[in-house]
């Protein structure tokens, strides 16, 4: 092969390479909130336990059908008070001892939520006199392509995300603390 040739062949090897660089799609996001709750961990878990009951203590919640209790493959459909719409989760690992459990998104409906993706787990662990509940997601923004509307960006889905989860523990801590 002629040195020019090997040349402009490696230029443009390199010069792919980096528009490839440039053209990532979304990064994965986290978040993760606690709360501590006046109350024992055996009564927490007994609040959130079942998969299917999160329309009980989470006041986004409007309903909730779901099917398959706490077993893996289990599935719940959560409709939300605003927003407008269903999501639909899959139960992938339900720990009774260690009193937690980790779901997917199954279904997206970025109307209702803007993640193309998410997967969470929720926990109860002893802290001093009573608990602290452990809520974490890791997702991806309704919109995957380089340059999201402001409603599907990184920025939406962590707002979403963040209000959902802390929403939620407080409706927890609430109702294990006899608030609600």
């Amino acid at each position: 092969m002629p040195i020019k040739f090997r040349s402009l062949l490696a230029l443009a090897l390199m010069s792919m390479g980096a528009q490839v660089a440039l053209a990532h799609g979304p990064t994965p996001q986290k978040v993760e909130e606690k709360i501590a709750i006046s109350a024992p961990p055996a009564a927490v878990w007994k609040l959130i336990k079942d998969f299917g009951s999160i329309g009980d203590w989470h006041p986004f919640v409007a309903s909730v059908k779901s099917e398959g209790g706490n077993e893996s493959g289990a599935s719940r459909t959560l409709t939300l008070k605003s927003g407008g719409g269903d999501l639909v989760e899959g139960l992938d690992d339900y720990q009774d001892k260690d009193m937690s459990y980790s779901y997917r998104l199954s279904t997206e409906n970025h109307e209702a939520f803007p993640a193309s993706f998410y997967s969470d787990s929720i926990q109860v662990v002893a802290a001093g006199d009573g608990s602290e509940v452990v809520w974490s997601s890791r997702f991806y923004r309704a919109d995957t392509t380089n340059e999201p509307p402001e409603d599907k960006s990184d920025a939406a889905a962590v707002k979403a995300t963040e209000d959902f989860i802390k929403a939620g523990l407080e409706g927890i801590k609430a109702k294990a603390e006899g608030k609600k």
